[in-house]
């Protein structure tokens, strides 16, 4: 099998898989997925994603598929190239992976605004969507962005994660305290066409010295989301750089250090009702810090 015979018949690509007849090796890094490197017979390779074990949940990797191809289709931001998208198995193109740079991190600033600028038509996408494990309801919608960012990227994660007991009492009254103050607050930025859940590891630094967006949640939303979520869990390199050239081509609203933990807090609650406790602390320190916020 070559790309061609691939590119052709993608449907093939788990019968080869089945009887050994492309080479595999395990990449490392996934969370929720199992990622591969598979080598062609015409020595290139693709890079694939397949549920652990069993069936992944329906329309999984066909959200993907569908978030890569909107946001490849923007031409703002490297993204791999989707080669085959089946119910069982995402495949892509390979980006060889290098080293984060300044230079790549300016690039990268410049590549995002134009991706935000490129827009959406609503909150949400045509597609139902997934943010690692979990479902996302990607109902397009014209309520305002903060009624929206409530009612759809945190309550159903709070929820969530209070039935596990990732949170306790006092930390959902918090939480609930920050929804409640999202239903009337103004914002008047218009849908970008985002990434979605793009924490460092989402970045990836490529040999031809560019960063690459990979695994989104992708939609349209507040643009601010995106580029807060890099300071997450270390923080992406070179960040400053990062943000300093995103803001000199589309420059961001007054105030919007002061906005960064009331939009990671979406993706802190993710991670509670996805992984647990561990994250508490953190959803906490966000809640707290955007609740002053949004006063």
């Amino acid at each position: 099998m070559d790309q061609a015979y691939l590119r052709a018949h993608p449907e093939h690509l788990p019968t080869f898989l089945t009887h050994q007849r492309i080479r595999e090796t395990p990449v490392g890094g996934g969370s929720v997925a199992s990622a591969s490197r598979l080598t062609l017979d015409d020595g290139t390779s693709i890079f694939t994603k397949t549920w652990p074990s069993g069936d992944p949940p329906r329309g999984f990797f066909a959200a993907e598929a569908a978030g890569l191809a909107w946001l490849r289709s923007a031409g703002a931001v490297p993204v791999p190239e989707v080669i085959a998208d089946l119910p069982n198995l995402l495949a892509m193109e390979w980006v060889e992976p290098g080293d984060p740079t300044p230079a790549a991190a300016e690039r990268l600033g410049r590549d995002l605004a134009a991706l935000h600028r490129s827009g959406a038509e609503a909150f949400g996408a045509p597609w139902p969507g997934y943010i690692g494990p979990l479902p996302l309801d990607n109902t397009p919608t014209a309520i305002p962005w903060g009624a929206w960012f409530g009612e759809r990227r945190l309550l159903p994660y709070l929820k969530i994660s209070a039935d596990r007991g990732a949170l306790s009492a006092a930390d959902v009254t918090l939480v609930d305290r920050v929804i409640s103050g999202l239903a009337s607050y103004a914002s008047s930025e218009p849908p970008s066409r985002t990434h979605g859940d793009l924490w460092p590891g989402n970045v990836h630094w490529a040999l031809d010295g560019r960063a690459w967006l990979i695994d989104p949640a992708a939609q349209g939303g507040h643009r601010e989301t995106d580029l807060a979520e890099m300071g997450l869990f270390g923080g992406l390199p070179y960040l400053d750089r990062v943000l300093d050239a995103y803001d000199e081509v589309y420059p961001l609203a007054s105030g919007w250090r002061d906005r960064v933990a009331l939009h990671q807090l979406h993706l802190l609650l993710v991670h509670t009702a996805a992984f647990g406790g561990a994250y508490r602390e953190a959803v906490r320190a966000a809640a707290g810090s955007a609740s002053r916020t949004i006063r």
